[in-house]
Order: structure tokens, then sequence, then C-alpha cells
């Protein structure tokens, strides 16, 4: 199959629930749109997908995924261009990076088609429910679980891949406050951590309760060996501007996701000519960085946040205050660059806006 002849069946609601969104006050997560998108692999193939109303699932109590956590999702948004129109961004590479989690957690692949097409007939049904306010967006939410139901501890062989979708508004409201953390390890090399898989979210629930009953917002992870190497903020990719130069840590353990808004950032920022380093970084370098007044800025970025600026950084006794966010350079010309391109208002030059 194409993605232009995907034959998708199509159900939809007999009333709206647009009118249950508070267009002045969208909060993440909270509301979801109209429909949703299901198809079930079984037999070794996928079978002919759907979209419906939005509704619960019925599901037995030995469902596999509910027991041994064989669960991925991805994060993707749909904005609306300056025509009224929605507009995806970059949703091909969150559909490879969906099928290597897959293949890490010995899920089948998801064909090209199914993920693509299913975002965009979704999202053109549900159009209506694409805010049009300035940092607004509608989220794509694409995930597969493990179906059989069967408590033996053992692949499964039969899956449910779906979409739902939620209007969503900003993620963090102000810049936020990080613990870094030399305690609870996010991911070892040869793990899952390069992987949307959701037991690396449920892992961090605990840690991040503790350090939001301390006062802070969210926890910067550090490596499991020397518990040094930065890793990952919260759920976010990480960079730190040291002098004239950004840095963010590398890739090459397999312990940190590969961002989709973190190769965005990585692209624009060299096109610019600002020196851009992915390498090691440990806490003592940023630490040092600060003490000499060259900790310019830190922020975190997703599909959810964007760009997150970080206001501290506390690491055992010390507080690593940055300075305020108006003095920035980098973080608050790349909100406004992806913001230009996201919604249409800058020609896409790297092919990464699916129109709808």
């Amino acid at each position: 199959m194409s993605v232009a002849t995907l034959d998708i069946k199509i159900t939809k609601v007999e009333k709206s629930r647009i009118d249950q969104v508070d267009q002045s006050n969208i909060q993440f997560g909270k509301v979801y749109s109209d429909h949703m998108f299901i198809a079930i692999y079984e037999n070794g193939v996928w079978q002919q997908p759907e979209i419906k109303p939005y509704a619960n699932l019925s599901l037995s109590p030995a469902t596999t995924f509910m027991h041994y956590g064989q669960a991925i999702f991805e994060g993707v948004k749909a904005y609306k261009d300056p025509q009224g129109n929605p507009i995806v961004f970059r949703p091909y590479d969150n559909w490879r990076r969906f099928n290597r989690s897959a293949e890490r957690m010995a899920m089948p692949s998801v064909p090209e088609d199914i993920f693509i097409e299913g975002i965009r007939q979704l999202v053109d049904l549900d159009r209506a429910w694409v805010p049009g306010a300035e940092q607004t967006s509608l989220y794509i939410r694409p995930f597969m679980v493990a179906l059989d139901e069967f408590i033996g501890v053992r692949p499964a062989e039969r899956f449910m891949f779906m979409i739902i979708t939620s209007p969503a508004g900003p993620y963090y409201s102000k810049p936020v406050s990080i613990y870094v953390h030399d305690k609870y390890v996010r991911a070892f090399p040869g793990g899952i951590g390069f992987t949307k898989a959701a037991g690396n979210y449920g892992m961090s629930m605990y840690p991040t309760q503790k350090v939001k009953e301390m006062g802070y917002d969210q926890i910067l992870w550090t490596d499991g060996f020397e518990h040094k190497y930065v890793q990952e903020i919260g759920t976010m990719n990480v960079f730190f501007v040291l002098g004239d130069t950004v840095i963010t840590p590398d890739l090459t353990r397999e312990t940190i996701l590969e961002g989709v808004t973190r190769d965005s950032v990585i692209t624009l920022l060299r096109e610019k000519g600002v020196k851009v380093e992915e390498r090691r970084l440990s806490i003592d370098e940023i630490s040092a960085a600060y003490d000499n007044g060259q900790l310019k800025e830190a922020f975190g970025t997703g599909t959810a946040a964007s760009i997150a600026p970080i206001r501290s950084l506390t690491y055992h006794d010390k507080t690593m205050e940055l300075p305020p966010v108006e003095q920035w350079e980098n973080a608050t010309w790349l909100k406004k660059e992806l913001a230009e391109i996201r919604y249409g208002r800058k020609a896409d030059t790297h092919n990464w806006i699916l129109h709808v």
C-alpha cells in the first residue's frame, strides 16, 4: 500500500465535543479530540486500519502490556498555518524513531503508510481541534501495545497501534529549576534509554516526585557509572551554552533519546554559524563554567515543551543561577525560529512539514 491509497475505514462522531475546550486556557493532556485511529497486527500482518469516535477500550486483565510493559509511543505536533490549515512537524522522523523503539522492544514495525497517513487523515478529520493561538498546537500521540491475553513471559504476537490527539498549550509556563541527580539513574548502555518505551517514563516517576517535594521542577539525569556525565533533563534532551559553544550530550552510548527537536535545534544553530558540540559533558565542567562566568544558557528540548529554559541548577549544596532569559541569545532565537517554521510562517527549507 502507498500512503496515497491506504484504505482507512472511517466512522464519524454524531456530535463533536470541541465545545469542551477552553480556548483561552488550553492545558496539556486534559481533553482529547473526537476521533482515534486503530490498527491491529495479528497473524503476522497489519489488518485494515480504522478511525472511530474516541472511546474507552475493553481489554482482558491478562493483556500482555499491562504486566510486562511491552509498550512504546511517540509525540508529534500539528500546528495551524496562516491560512488556517493544519501542518504536522517532522512526522517521518517520528515514524523512523518509533520503529527503532519497536525493534528494541520485540514489536512489529509499523508501515509508513499506516503511521503517516493515519496521522494525516486523523488530523484532517479533527482539524477543528487544532488551536490557532500562539504557543498552542494539536499534540499527536501514536502508540503501540502488546495485546496477547497471556501472562507467560515472552514477546507477544498480537499488537495494537493507535493514534490519539489532544489540543495543547505551553508545557512549561516559566523557566524551570533543576536538581542534578547522582543517585537515581535513567538509563545504562545496552538498555532502552534510546527508545520511547513506556518503562523509561514509569521509572522516572518516583525520583521526579521526590525532587518536586524538594521544591524543584525537574531532574537532570546523570550517567549510571560515574554519576557525573549529564544525560537528559526530565523527559527532554538538554543543551548548555558554555562561552560561545552550545554543547549537548552525544548519542553514542544509546542512553539518550534521539530527539526530533534536538536535531532541529542542532541543524538551525549550525546553519546560523553557532558552534555546536555533541559530546560527553560532566556536571563538574558545567560547575566550573558557572564559576568562571561562562555558563550562559541551559535549556531542554522536546516535542511537548519545545524549548524549556532552565533558570537554576542545584548540585549537592551548590545552586547555579543562570542569567535572566531576556539576556539569552540562542534559546530565545531558537524558540522564535522553530515557531516560524512550525506555524508555516517561514519557508520550509528542510522538508520538515507535512501539509494536511
